[in-house]
């Protein structure tokens, strides 16, 4: 990979380590057949638990099996997870940021003896219920409710855009608890064989084709009183989930970006075209050089993400402008790589139409573009505009 800042020189022998299996087994095992997923629009569930064996899921959490790397070393494996393609990321993000690390931080001990173990080696797979179909920038507007029967809950409701909930064993579904004084929100850990529960796929995407997404259906689902995650109450709950699925977006989008400059700079280097590879024109060398920047700039805000989270002074508003950022840089990297190959651009043969087409999720997901923007605004005014 062209490191023009040499920031990889510096990084420790685990963080290499990771880096290096990472890369090896997703040239292995997953880059020659995803651009054949992605056109059949089905996710690869044979690599699910080899993903595990690599350790790929919250890797960065400790004790249960899982080995607590530095959060670089986290993000560089993500970075690598989407050089191949975002739904490969998603998936390994989906499972250990937002399933794994709430049942982790909120989670009894029951609860992390039973799931952590089996999601980590990839023995089980699991989903994160948050946005509803009316309800997607908002959750605190949220409908599905929970009403405790004795020594059951029983929940009811939907959500909508859910990674991994096709082929789910567990769903992580917030819901108001009617309970409760003020129904606060809080996280039921819904097994998904329960009697009222389903879990269709959507179909019709043009982006992300290689990732299962589908809605959970909630209707009248019991679930033992041991099933609530009892160290988080509100909003706050999800929301830090989010928090720790940005961060490693910011460095997904980086690995976008990247692969689509190389396979760029590679083909620009090898096409003719009036006597010679058309990388010696200007016009190409400048779109080269502008991604080879901007990358590198995303890069550098994805490690100082890095040593911010390794000490524990990292924020929210941190990880909205790193994702705000880069994926917004990956969108347009994404793009301008498509564009110098050409017709050849829009083929599976190359990757960056499929990158492309897997940005404009990104863009949108874990909260927006302009909700981040919004929040970057409130942070510099002191004015929330969405208040």
């Amino acid at each position: 990979m062209f490191d023009p800042l040499a920031l990889e020189t510096d990084l420790s022998d685990e963080e290499r380590l990771i880096r290096d299996s990472a890369r090896e087994f997703l040239a292995d095992r997953v880059r020659p057949d995803i651009g054949a997923h992605f056109e059949a629009g089905t996710f690869p569930t044979e690599l699910i638990p080899e993903m595990g064996e690599m350790g790929f899921y919250a890797p960065n959490l400790e004790g249960y099996g899982s080995p607590n790397v530095s959060e670089t070393a986290y993000g560089l494996l993500m970075m690598e997870l989407e050089t191949c393609d975002s739904g490969i990321r998603s998936m390994a993000s989906v499972q250990g940021a937002l399933v794994m690390y709430p049942i982790h931080a909120f989670g009894s001990e029951a609860q992390k003896e039973r799931w952590l173990p089996a999601l980590g080696a990839g023995e089980a797979v699991g989903c994160f219920g948050l946005t509803e179909p009316e309800h997607g920038s908002d959750p605190s507007g949220m409908e599905t409710y929970a009403e405790r029967d004795g020594d059951e809950y029983v929940l009811t409701g939907s959500k909508t855009w859910i990674t991994n909930s096709p082929i789910a064993d567990l769903a992580l579904v917030w819901a108001r608890d009617r309970s409760l004084p003020d129904a606060p929100v809080r996280g039921f850990l819904v097994e998904t064989d329960r009697e009222g529960v389903t879990t269709d796929e959507i179909d019709g995407k043009l982006s992300m084709r290689a990732s299962s997404t589908g809605e959970i259906s909630l209707t009248g689902v019991r679930i033992p009183v041991e099933n609530v995650l009892p160290g988080v109450e509100g909003l706050k709950g999800p929301l830090s989930c989010l928090t720790q699925a940005r961060y490693g977006i910011a460095w997904g989008a980086v690995g976008a970006a990247r692969d689509c400059f190389e396979v760029a700079r590679e083909y620009a280097g090898e096409r003719e075209q009036f006597g010679g590879p058309v990388a010696r024109f200007q016009l190409q060398q400048e779109k080269l050089a502008e991604m080879a920047t901007q990358i590198s700039l995303a890069h550098l805000l994805a490690r100082r993400l890095g040593e911010l989270k390794d000490r524990g002074d990292l924020t929210p508003i941190q990880v909205s402008m790193a994702k705000r950022n880069n994926v917004r840089m990956a969108r347009q990297v994404a793009r301008t790589a498509r564009a110098m190959l050409g017709g050849n651009g829009i083929t599976t043969d190359y990757s960056p139409m499929r990158h492309l087409a897997n940005m404009e999720t990104v863009y949108t997901y874990e909260g927006t573009h302009d909700i981040h923007t919004l929040v970057i605004g409130k942070e510099v005014t002191g004015i929330g505009a969405f208040e």
